[in-house]
């Protein structure tokens, strides 16, 4: 498929996709949106692909928020008709594949919440990373407000997004905010090369870890302990289980299938 705001590239089993609007720091318009939701469904279903990988053109930001310019006007029936239907951030979250936000620069407003909706995110030693909306008289209205607390609780959700305050990579570190960091210069490679390393898995393990791991942020913890067994022996129903411990058994590496 071809987009006029992404690049979409695979290396491997990992897809990378780049929101291409540098000259306007990567932010998010309807077109990104719409795009980034059609390239989700394409590499859903293309058994190739294993781990998506969502990053931002340039060296300057990932996104750098929403764009406001497109919003600036509208009224508050126009608004919520914009924010009906299917949303890329719940997209994200509820796409099957291991998800990797590779932040290489600004993370901010609607960048933050597309970073927060994927399951890793990797970070250059430059990026900085914030919820500013409290600062334009409104709040974040991507999920800011419920996976932020979910990512790095609630004391330190707050302080980020009533005060607005833009962190840098070190203390989002620090807060949980972003689960690794690496220099600028080695970002890239690096975060393909742990991309990789999660491709090389059974995607049916993957599949069933990415929902067993989800679920613990909605389900108490019986109903949760309860659909983690019921995953687990689901497994014990592929060919990559039987894959897995054949190949541990005999000393040899596994070679998975997805079945």
């Amino acid at each position: 498929m071809s987009y006029e705001t992404l690049r979409v590239e695979t290396e491997g089993a990992v897809a990378l996709v780049t929101i291409d609007r540098s000259e306007k720091r990567n932010a998010l318009n309807s077109r990104v949106r719409a795009e980034i939701v059609a390239a989700l469904a394409a590499l859903r279903d293309d058994d190739g692909v294993r781990v998506v990988v969502v990053t931002g053109a340039g060296e300057k930001a990932f996104v750098a928020g929403a764009d406001i310019g497109e919003f600036a006007q509208r009224t508050p029936l126009e608004q919520r008709d914009a924010m009906t239907g299917v949303r890329v951030f719940d997209e994200i979250a509820a796409f099957p594949k291991p998800t990797l936000a590779m932040i290489n620069g600004f993370c901010l407003g609607g960048g933050c919440e597309l970073a927060l909706a994927c399951d890793v995110r990797i970070a250059a030693d430059t990026a900085r990373l914030g919820q500013p909306e409290i600062n334009l008289g409104i709040i974040p209205g991507g999920g800011g407000t419920q996976r932020l607390p979910r990512v790095v609780g609630t004391g330190q959700a707050m302080r980020l997004i009533l005060s607005g305050e833009i962190v840098d990579a070190a203390e989002a570190l620090r807060i949980g905010l972003v689960d690794v960091v690496h220099p600028a210069a080695e970002l890239r490679e690096r975060t393909l090369e742990f991309a990789r390393g999660v491709a090389a898995k059974s995607p049916v393990a993957l599949r069933m870890a990415k929902a067993a791991v989800r679920a613990a942020a909605e389900m108490p913890l019986a109903a949760g302990l309860a659909y983690e067994t019921e995953l687990f022996v689901t497994c014990f129903a592929s060919e990559d289980k039987r894959e897995g411990v054949a190949a541990f058994l005999e000393k040899r590496p596994a070679e998975f299938r997805g079945r």
